[in-house]
């Protein structure tokens, strides 16, 4: 058994909590927010989880909702033509349905488990100078929290963080009363590409008043969805659909009698993506690994957040497991989070920065492919559960050429 603690209560945190306490070791887990503050607060995210992720949860029965969300079967793309035509759309249809649980419902009811199980779970705020008091108490400390000032004792890795500046402004507004499409009753996760402007996604999720959808803006800074810096919850909602009536009046049809699901069901921001060293010093000379949005925080227009930092929880605890009695020393530590990296957080964090970019003609030439070719849309779809497949095909033009060319033949 060994004594780990684990600084922050979100995705990765919680997941790697419970399932280490599952396995038989001692875990404390800190909370800087009460359950009745996560509740009662603001979304923090979207979080589309894709099958493969899902999948960390079953192992240890954490998922709680499979029956309760709005299982997503796939992906409706449409790109739009400014100003307000609809140039290109298709679907891409995913081999097993994703999930959107609002971690305000989700880590409350995970924090409960935890207890439950037997976590030491402490709901207190860490800064630098008590996380330094606190680590030498430990075999291992764990660094789960991806906001406030314990992120500044992770070393921004300069060779795989390409942005010195936020790339897309933010905002999520969760909604009841958006009408489905009538020729995709199914519930999908749209995708509106507005190039040079920015995006639009609507994510079917579960909230805490029921299932609803997300109205999630990624716009660029400076462009004309750029517009909603510091406004209340109805103000951003009034904005939104000012933006959707304008850029995509076909999609507008179904906002007629969209309104918030509650008072605090919306969020704006923005953020720059980055990849930090894994491993902080701490200043008695004690050490932290970093998980989740600590070490790997990007952009969310690819929808990989919480699936990379389940997927680091699996990650992290299989390394954990075979460690044995051995001390987590630094080059544990490296090696741990450089096999992440090489297993899943490259593929996401190449293939997320490139998508902030203007798409290049080879990506055009796929995503117009996938307007006719079904098979190129169900290879589009699998790149969300396994952004892997995406570097083998999808990045690189030579590549693309040779699958469209084949898969065309094929056809």
């Amino acid at each position: 058994m060994r004594n780990v603690l684990i600084v922050g209560a979100g995705q990765a945190g919680l997941q790697l909590a419970l399932s280490l306490t599952a396995e038989g070791h001692r875990v404390t887990l800190m909370s800087a927010r009460t359950p009745g503050e996560i509740r009662d607060g603001a979304p923090t995210s979207t979080q589309a989880m894709f099958d493969p992720a899902l999948e960390t949860e079953r192992a240890y029965g954490l998922n709680h909702w499979d029956r309760l969300a709005p299982p997503i079967h796939g992906l409706h793309v449409q790109l739009a033509a400014p100003p307000g035509n609809l140039a290109l759309q298709f679907t891409a249809p995913l081999e097993r349905p994703a999930y959107s649980t609002d971690q305000r419902i989700k880590m409350v009811r995970w924090l409960a488990d935890a207890e439950r199980a037997g976590v030491e779970v402490i709901y207190q705020p860490v800064s630098p100078g008590y996380l330094d008091a606190l680590a030498p108490r430990y075999d291992l400390t764990i660094v789960a929290a991806g906001r406030g000032d314990l992120i500044e004792l992770f070393e921004r890795d300069p060779e795989r963080s390409p942005y010195d500046q936020p790339q897309r402004a933010l905002s999520v507004a969760y909604v009841h009363g958006l009408s489905p499409e009538q020729a995709w009753p199914q519930p999908h996760v749209e995708f509106h590409a507005i190039p040079g402007f920015g995006e639009l996604f609507v994510i079917p999720s579960l909230t805490r008043t029921g299932p609803c959808d997300i109205l999630f803006w990624e716009a660029i800074p400076g462009g004309p969805l750029d517009v909603f810096t510091t406004k209340s919850g109805e103000e951003l909602l009034g904005l939104s659909l000012s933006l959707i009536k304008e850029n995509l009046p076909w999609f507008a049809e179904r906002c007629a009698d969209v309104r918030l699901t509650d008072d605090r069901a919306t969020i704006e921001g923005r953020f720059t993506p980055a990849v930090r060293k894994p491993v902080a010093h701490l200043p008695s000379g004690g050490l932290a690994l970093g998980i989740g949005d600590v070490v790997i925080s990007n952009d969310p227009i690819t929808g990989q957040g919480a699936n990379t930092a389940a997927k680091a929880a699996r990650h992290y605890l299989q390394a954990i497991l075979r460690r044995g009695d051995e001390a987590f020393d630094e080059e544990w530590m490296t090696a741990t989070f450089e096999s992440f990296w090489a297993a899943h957080g490259r593929a996401v964090t190449l293939w997320t920065n490139g998508m902030l970019q203007p798409l290049p003609p080879h990506a055009q030439r796929i995503l117009g492919a996938a307007a006719g070719v079904p098979a190129v849309a169900r290879r589009f779809a699998h790149g969300f559960t396994d952004p892997n497949d995406l570097l083998t095909w999808f990045t690189d033009p030579s590549s693309a050429e040779i699958y469209l060319q084949a898969v065309t033949r094929a056809e």
